[in-house]
């Protein structure tokens, strides 16, 4: 991650990266892999009854390196001085600056393979990997993968320390965790806690379901190895959620498993891939739950299928929501994410979805991910309870044209509780409670027969469903 772009998510989320920056420049970090010998026993103090993590530091803490990155950037625009200020006058062309930046990763397999987190090395031209016996290998990038923040490394090593590798399923939230890394910079620091919460959306990250702890990590201890208390990585220290740009209580790490798949695919090919579904899907609240006959918010709702993708070719349609996932439960738009993130492209997968009050199950063959391909809308950002209260016209054939739909209505004028839930002027309304929407009389309809009623509406290049209570 860019220092640019780390600002701007501070700024707006407060999530951001743990690459390390040094005198203000740019992070980086690297990859990881499995294999290990046994791990040592976790011993438990009985005048305490807490575990004991210098056994775990003492067999996998060798395991651990830090990762020193080099490259080079742009130099800032240099602002003109007072004298020249709204005069016709120009700067040359900005040399480039060197930048170094740092962060942590952890030795998979014996014979060199270390994972650690893409930002950590985005743009670096040199990689340096440092054990905790002081040798130090300049490391080669087998690959990255941005779009789970994962990357794999190489050093020339033989017989080197490694990790053992855990199954994040089997950690339960409460579980104590270990973290081992470099924050801001001091090495093989060790810090501990527990597993807040699993399965974490975090924003615009769409495949990783982040394993969230309390664990104290901070900028260096991106791609640093989590802990369980069998000595068993887990996850991979990536990101935090801050208002400071420090630790605040908040940690999210990316599940080993789902880092595997890709350090496999990135040994095995140089690159790494995702399947794709092609729907939009926004999350399911109980007002919209109630609106589709569900008796309860779970699923993810489909709000959009890409023409010609894998979800139209298999039958989805809006206004479906996504059930269970090859038999597993889909509890939110951003779990049904991951799990399609976690497919191969070209596997078949099966889809329970409930359409108009019953249950169906559907074939789809996923396709590859592109970068614009699955997203997912919060329905909290634009959807909320409400009833009628719009002033709405048919299209006009140029605007239906522009808009690339055969119907609808278009939003002129909102107020009282339709505002509140989130519909605003030139927003188009396309269906109402299921049915296509052709006419200020097919709105009224719909609103008539249910004081809950589901609103498709597009805006701009996205589809979402809004809840209108119009009772």
């Amino acid at each position: 991650m860019n220092v640019k772009r780390l600002a701007a998510l501070v700024a707006a989320t407060g999530v951001l990266a743990l690459g390390g920056i040094i005198a203000g420049q740019a992070p980086h970090l690297a990859a990881v892999q499995a294999a290990a010998p046994a791990p040592a026993p976790v011993v438990a103090s009985r005048a305490t009854a807490l575990p004991d993590f210098a056994a775990i530091v003492q067999a996998y803490g060798p395991a651990v390196v830090n990762i020193a990155t080099s490259g080079t950037r742009k130099a800032g625009a240099v602002p003109a001085p007072e004298l020249f200020r709204g005069l016709p006058f120009q700067f040359g062309p900005q040399p480039d600056v060197p930048v170094q930046g740092q962060g942590s990763g952890f030795i998979v397999s014996a014979d060199g393979v270390v994972l650690t987190n893409a930002h950590v090395v985005q743009n670096a031209s040199e990689v340096t990997v440092k054990l905790t016996d002081r040798r130090e290998f300049r490391a080669k990038v087998l690959g990255t993968d941005a779009a789970t923040d994962i990357a794999v490394l190489r050093i020339d090593a033989k017989d080197l320390p490694a990790v053992k590798l855990g199954d994040p399923a089997g950690a339960r939230v409460g579980d104590w965790v270990v973290a081992i890394g470099s924050p801001f910079g001091f090495e093989n620091s060790v810090t501990a806690g527990i597993v807040s919460a699993k399965s974490r959306s975090l924003p615009g990250d769409i495949y990783v379901p982040f394993i969230q702890t309390d664990v104290a990590v901070n900028p260096g201890n991106s791609g640093g190895p989590l802990f369980n208390l069998a000595g068993e990585v887990i996850g991979i220290n990536s990101q935090i959620y801050s208002r400071s740009g420090g630790y605040q209580g908040l940690s999210f790490a990316i599940p080993i498993d789902m880092a595997l798949r890709v350090k496999n695919q990135i040994v095995a090919t140089g690159r790494a891939t995702h399947a794709r579904l092609g729907v939009n899907v926004q999350t399911m609240n109980q007002v919209l739950a109630q609106s589709f006959g569900l008796d309860r918010a779970a699923g993810a709702l489909v709000a959009g299928v890409a023409p010609g993708g894998p979800a139209d070719k298999a039958g989805l349609k809006p206004g479906d929501v996504v059930l269970e996932f090859e038999g597993r439960p889909v509890s939110d738009s951003g779990a049904m994410a991951a799990m399609v993130g976690q497919s191969g492209p070209g596997e078949k997968v099966r889809l329970t979805v409930w359409r108009k009050g019953k249950k169906q199950q559907l074939i789809a063959t996923l396709g590859s991910s592109s970068e614009d391909g699955a997203r997912k809308a919060d329905a909290d950002e634009a959807a909320g309870q409400g009833s009628f209260g719009l002033a709405v016209r048919p299209l006009t054939p140029q605007e239906r044209e522009a808009a690339k739909v055969s119907g609808g209505l278009v939003v002129e004028g909102v107020n009282g509780p339709a505002a509140r839930a989130g519909v605003a002027p030139g927003d188009i309304v396309l269906q109402a409670g299921g049915k296509p929407v052709h006419s200020v009389e097919d709105l009224r309809e719909a609103t008539r027969s249910s004081k809950t009623v589901a609103l498709l509406v597009q805006r701009g290049d996205q589809r979402l469903f809004v809840p209108l209570q119009t009772g």
